[in-house]
């Protein structure tokens, strides 16, 4: 599988993720803004990156309610413009290591799926229903918040051998850290930067 970093940064892609990008955003002024150059944007995007002065940028901060309140940290159009870019190239290959049971941002899952295979457990486990069973519900608190950059990043190693495409995995998971509630780049060599939020 080809997941080279020059596949992921050309202007082929990059357009093929803006369609992408775009669905559901196409009223959005920061989205609006950056499609007035939109080939102006892209290839200036594409030319840091291949100059490796690519830095990714302040993300905004906002609360929404889906029931529940969350805090949103949302990136700028051309960092999310990359993260599809990447998203692309890579999840055919990801996509074929996970396990088959796992159905949350999966394309051709999805929760129907998921119920539909969960009834199947059902039946099974409790034998066509003559049979109690048990299922635990459980969520787990902050997760993407919390997970360890050091180590998702050892885990794409083991898989990425393009040391262009580690490199931009680096920007990118490193952007975000919640710790003390601040944004921080990571130089995963040892030294952390505090990023000033917008």
């Amino acid at each position: 599988m080809d997941h080279s970093f020059e596949k992921i940064i050309s202007v082929e892609n990059l357009l093929l993720a803006w369609e992408e990008f775009l669905k559901g955003k196409r009223k959005k002024t920061d989205v609006q803004q950056f499609s007035l150059k939109l080939m102006d944007n892209i290839l200036a995007l594409r030319n840091e990156l291949l100059q490796k002065s690519y830095k990714h940028g302040n993300y905004k901060r906002f609360h929404i309610c889906d029931p529940k309140q969350r805090i949103i940290h949302k990136a700028l159009v051309r960092d999310r413009l990359l993260h599809h870019a990447i998203y692309r190239i890579l999840y055919p290959f990801y996509d074929n290591l996970f396990f088959a049971d796992s159905f949350s941002c999966r394309l051709e899952k999805g929760t129907h799926k998921a119920m539909t295979r969960l009834k199947m457990y059902f039946y099974k486990v409790s034998r066509n229903n003559t049979k109690t069973c048990w299922v635990l519900k459980c969520d787990i608190k902050k997760f993407f918040d919390s997970v360890d950059h050091q180590i998702l990043l050892e885990i794409l190693k083991q898989k990425i051998s393009d040391k262009n495409t580690f490199w931009l995995l680096e920007e990118a998971i490193g952007s975000f850290s919640k710790q003390t509630g601040q944004l921080q780049l990571f130089d995963f060599r040892g030294e952390n930067r505090e990023r000033e939020r917008e």
